[in-house]
C-alpha cells in the first residue's frame, strides 16, 4: 500500500486496546492525526507521516486504524459533539449571560480543538462523516425545540412563537462562532448574539423577569 492509498479503504470499527500502554498509543496517533490534519490538510497526511510523528511504527498504526480516514472518523466520532454550538436552558435566571457565557466556552473548545477548519472539507468529501454530523445536528436540533416548547408551556417566551422556526435560527445563528473565530471576535460579540437569540424568544418583560428572578 503506498502512502496515499490509505483513504481509499472504509474500513471496520476501529480496534480500541483494553491495555493502558496500547490505549496511550492510539490516544497519542490520534492527536498525531488531528495535528498533522491540520497542519498539512487531510488530503496530504498519511499513516506513515502520522506514526512518524507519534512516535510509533507504521505498522503499529494498522494495529489500531485500517486508514487514515478511519482515524478521522474516530476523531470525530469522539469530537463532534464539541464542535456544535452548545444546548441552551431558556428557564434559568438571567438567560442572557448564561447564553453567553457557553457561547464563550464553546469558543474557546472550538480554538483548542481546531478540527472546525478541516469540517467543510470533510463533509464535502465523505458522505459517511456528513451523514454523522447531520445526524448529531438533528439532534441538537429536536433538544434546542423540546426546551422551547417547555418555555412555551411555562409562559415565558412570545405568544406566538413559532418553535421549530426559532430554533433553526438559533441553531444557524450559533454556528457562526467558527467565523467569528476566523475574525478574532471579542467576548463582547458572545454578549450580543446571545442578545440577539433571547429577543427571539422573550417577550422584554418575561426576559426582564428571568433576570431578577420574581
Amino acid at each position: 500500500m503506498s502512502e496515499h492509498q490509505d483513504e481509499k479503504v472504509i474500513g471496520e470499527y476501529p480496534y480500541v486496546p483494553k491495555q493502558q500502554r496500547a490505549q496511550a498509543k492510539r490516544q497519542a496517533l490520534l492527536e498525531s492525526g488531528r495535528l498533522l490534519f491540520i497542519e498539512q490538510g487531510y488530503e496530504q497526511t498519511n499513516a506513515k507521516e502520522i506514526a512518524a510523528h507519534a512516535g510509533v511504527a507504521t505498522g503499529t498504526f494498522y494495529r489500531y486504524f485500517v486508514d487514515k480516514r478511519q482515524l478521522m472518523m474516530s476523531l470525530m466520532n469522539e469530537q463532534l459533539d464539541r464542535l456544535l454550538p452548545p444546548i441552551h436552558d431558556w428557564t434559568t435566571n438571567n438567560p442572557e449571560s448564561y447564553l453567553a457565557i457557553r457561547l464563550e466556552e464553546h469558543y474557546k473548545q472550538l480554538d483548542q480543538l481546531n478540527l472546525n477548519l478541516l469540517l467543510p472539507e470533510l463533509l464535502v468529501k465523505d458522505s459517511q462523516l456528513a451523514e454523522l454530523f447531520e445526524e448529531i445536528r438533528s439532534k441538537m436540533l429536536r433538544r434546542i425545540i423540546s426546551n422551547l416548547r417547555s418555555a412555551k408551556k411555562q409562559g415565558l417566551v412570545w405568544d406566538d412563537l413559532n418553535v421549530e422556526t426559532v430554533a433553526w435560527s438559533i441553531l444557524l445563528l450559533s454556528e457562526q462562532i467558527p467565523e467569528a473565530m476566523i475574525q478574532g471576535r471579542k467576548k463582547e460579540d458572545f454578549q450580543h448574539l446571545a442578545k440577539v437569540i433571547c429577543r427571539l424568544v422573550f417577550p422584554p418583560e418575561k426576559l426582564e423577569q428571568l433576570k431578577t428572578n420574581k
